[in-house]
């Protein structure tokens, strides 16, 4: 068994030799002593590591923090921007929507189906502090809105258009513009006297005095069904269009379609002259709708540049 009895720390120069005697009881003391200071040296440097590893990430979680409010006040601004936007957007579709002859979305069915859910749970695995997490869950419950409400919009717009594709294909099947470029509106629809046999008779459609040669529009989409000379009327032409209406041209010079021909609004289809029972040059217009005789001026609304 081994045991220390004495201990000798000697130190030796040119001029003399120096020892040190330690018994058992001082040597465990000398022991004993170094390792308090030891374990009191290690503690104080362990503390001092910790705070100043402390100190370290508290100051990058303070800049984190800074960092991650700033990032949020910038997107809570630019949503609230959007939220205008978005705001504009919807009194352009209502108006639009009007334009169209589309009902306007209601209020009730605008909000359906736009709000979020409050997110209880934490879905960020950042160790975030409490108010920043339930800032992101409420930023994340302000884009699902948005990305419903411009969802919705898409969808609402998707309905406009095509309302007024049909609208124009409609349209486009109405006589609605004037079938001359200019002119001198003369006899009108209604009863009148008649300029060359002077009796009163209901004259169906609208006199437009104009030189010879002039161009005449088709005033809608439709299909040629008469195309020729015939008495009274001289060179004339009768289209059919969309919705039951027709339209006829008389006194033409020269006629430039033929029976079963298709033309489109704006087409021109021949030239006004002085043909059949006619005094002076002038294009002889009607429009009828279900056979029924209707005022030409009534359908003067466009204002298609030719």
């Amino acid at each position: 068994m081994f045991s220390i009895k004495n201990i000798i720390i000697q130190k030796e120069s040119k001029d003399n030799v120096k020892q040190w005697h330690f018994n058992r009881h001082q040597t465990f003391t000398l022991f004993f002593s170094v390792s308090i200071i030891f374990i009191i040296f290690f503690i104080l440097a362990s503390d001092y590591l910790s705070k100043y590893f402390y100190d370290k990430r508290l100051k990058e979680y303070k800049t984190n923090y800074s960092n991650v409010t700033n990032n949020l006040e910038l997107l809570k601004v630019k949503l609230m921007e959007l939220d205008r936007q978005i705001d504009e957007i919807e009194k352009k579709d209502n108006a639009i929507r009007t334009y169209a002859g589309m009902p306007k979305i209601d209020k009730d069915i605008r909000k359906l189906g736009i709000g979020g859910h409050y997110i209880e749970t934490n879905n960020f695995k950042d160790n975030l502090a409490p108010v920043l997490t339930k800032e992101l869950a409420i930023l994340e419950i302000d884009l699902e809105k948005l990305s419903r409400e411009v969802s919705l919009e898409l969808n609402s717009f998707s309905s406009i258009y095509k309302k007024v594709q049909e609208n124009i294909q409609r349209i486009n099947g109405i006589p609605s513009m004037r079938p001359v470029e200019g002119g001198y509106l003369n006899s009108t629809f209604g009863f009148r006297i008649d300029p060359i046999d002077k009796v009163k008779r209901f004259h169906q459609g609208q006199d437009i005095t104009i030189k010879t040669g002039t161009p005449i529009y088709a005033p809608a989409d439709g299909t040629i069904k008469r195309a020729y000379y015939a008495g009274g009327f001289g060179n004339h032409i009768k289209i059919k269009h969309d919705s039951g209406y027709t339209t006829l041209f008389a006194h033409l010079s020269k006629i430039n379609v033929k029976h079963g021909q298709k033309v489109k609004r704006g087409d021109v289809i021949g030239l006004t002259g002085n043909t059949g029972r006619s005094t002076a040059p002038h294009l002889h217009y009607e429009i009828h709708h279900n056979g029924e005789p209707q005022n030409p001026l009534d359908f003067f609304f466009s204002t298609e540049k030719y």
